[in-house]
């Protein structure tokens, strides 16, 4: 059997919110056993790498943290890849953005003038926040979104709003498109591939979303899961248009294995 790299979602796949999804624990660690590598990729930037590495240890999965990819992670990776190392910033996110553009050295301020608008989730985002981004993105500073989820998923089945919605309130505000970079944009999906010395063919991608992790697992020729735990729902794959459509549907996590070697 080839040994394969295994790309997962977080939120809705393996756990929603603060409750561990049913059998993940189990499948991640027959995964290994069976000589799999497994990575995590989430496009929630309120967190930082270190933290899902103990929200995940707690719920039974050890990680290292290279093998954790955060939305809020891969842009702190693309603006020093890209000559923006000690750049000024204005951020509107939580600490888990906030400490990966640090961590590589982006200058975080309030004055003016900014090179870049950062957007993360940031569940303080008030009319204030919106009139300085606006004001800002149309005096020449760059629009970067750390993903475009406009809702996710907590415990219960509640889904609350996303990134999405407040980048979509500064663009609308800008007329500005935001340079993306989480799901379904494969920059941070690419640097994955080549932690794990995979390629494409080798790879499964296991997501909730059709508009970010499949479109994205599909973007890059990985073999593509849909479980039905989170947010995507039967009837929206059946409308979905073909780049979003999974190879594979499951309902839970536990099915994954008997599904890939089916």
């Amino acid at each position: 059997m080839a040994v394969r790299t295994f790309v997962f979602d977080l939120d809705g796949v393996v756990y929603r919110g603060e409750q561990p999804l049913p059998g993940a624990a189990d499948t991640i660690q027959s995964l290994r056993r069976l000589g799999h590598q497994v990575y995590f990729f989430t496009n929630n930037s309120s967190k930082s790498r270190p933290f899902y590495q103990e929200k995940l240890l707690s719920m039974g999965i050890p990680a290292d943290i290279e093998h954790i990819m955060t939305a809020g992670y891969a842009t702190a990776l693309y603006l020093i890849e890209n000559g923006a190392r000690g750049a000024s910033v204005f951020a509107i996110g939580e600490f888990g953005l906030l400490g990966e553009l640090e961590a590589v050295g982006m200058n975080l301020t309030d004055d003016e003038p900014v090179d870049y608008v950062v957007v993360g989730i940031d569940r303080k985002f008030n009319y204030n926040t919106l009139v300085k981004a606006q004001r800002v993105i149309l005096g020449g500073a760059k629009f970067i979104a750390t993903n475009p989820d406009t809702t996710y998923p907590l415990e219960g089945g509640l889904i609350v709003p996303g990134n999405g919605a407040l980048v979509a309130a500064i663009r609308a505000a800008t007329g500005v498109e935001p340079i993306m970079i989480g799901k379904p944009e494969t920059t941070a999906m690419h640097e994955i591939l080549a932690l794990a010395h995979a390629t494409p063919a080798d790879t499964v991608v296991v997501g909730d979303r059709l508009d970010t992790d499949i479109q994205a697992g599909n973007r890059i020729g990985a073999t593509t899961v849909l479980v039905l735990t989170g947010i995507a729902t039967m009837d929206e794959v059946q409308t979905a248009p073909p780049d979003m459509k999974p190879e594979i549907i499951i309902k839970e996590l536990p099915e994954l294995i008997e599904a890939i070697h089916a």
